[in-house]
């Protein structure tokens, strides 16, 4: 559980997220620009020839084109998505909301990236804990994060943070997640006219 109180977590629609998922949404939901920004953080960070697990994935993962991976796994809500997600080897249909316990063993993946949304999780300081298990150690993580989302969905303490406290929230569930090294905060937003993109970056715990 999160030291935050429970209000934090609390959001407009609080209906089962698997009800408000159900349809695919075959959309991109930021822009090209700052898609091409996540895309350089997997390529800076995860590991070519890695297991990697796409989370909280859908029908696009953004990685980089041109490296190869030995295996990736998506988990996410809509089975629709996830099946038509070319990138992907295998998938897996989990609200992490409902179930924060990824079922994966130990030191699974080589590493794992986190696309626009962080912002949706109501025990995220439970699911980056686990998710320091699935990974080897020293392994990456990538949490990407933008200032588009579905409002209704997103947290309280989300909406009432600017870019630098949304930051500063994510680089604390990692902290408070306990296992994580080398957190860091990045801005890789691609300029004016175009989404911003941050990220936060960690590796599991050796």
């Amino acid at each position: 559980m999160s030291r935050l109180p429970p209000e934090a977590f609390r959001r407009l629609d609080e209906t089962p997220d698997e009800a408000f998922y159900r349809q695919p949404r075959f959309v991109t939901h930021i822009d090209d620009a700052a898609i091409a920004a996540v895309t350089t953080l997997y390529r800076e960070f995860l590991p070519p020839g890695g297991a990697i697990l796409d989370l909280m994935s859908s029908w696009v993962s953004h990685l980089p084109p041109e490296v190869a991976y030995r295996r990736v796994v998506g988990l996410g809500l809509n089975r629709e998505e996830l099946a038509a997600n070319g990138r992907l080897d295998a998938w897996v249909v989990q609200n992490l909301n409902r179930d924060p316990r990824l079922p994966f063993g130990d030191g699974e993946f080589d590493g794992a990236g986190l696309t626009v949304s962080i912002d949706y999780l109501t025990r995220p300081v439970e699911v980056l804990r686990d998710l320091g298990r699935v990974l080897t150690p020293g392994a990456p993580v990538v949490i990407t994060f933008s200032n588009r989302c579905f409002p209704t969905k997103a947290v309280a303490i989300w909406h009432a943070l600017d870019s630098a406290g949304q930051r500063a929230l994510v680089a604390g569930y990692l902290r408070e997640a306990g296992g994580w090294q080398e957190i860091t905060s990045h801005d890789r937003s691609p300029g004016a006219g175009h989404d911003p993109l941050y990220a936060v970056t960690a590796r599991a715990g050796r």
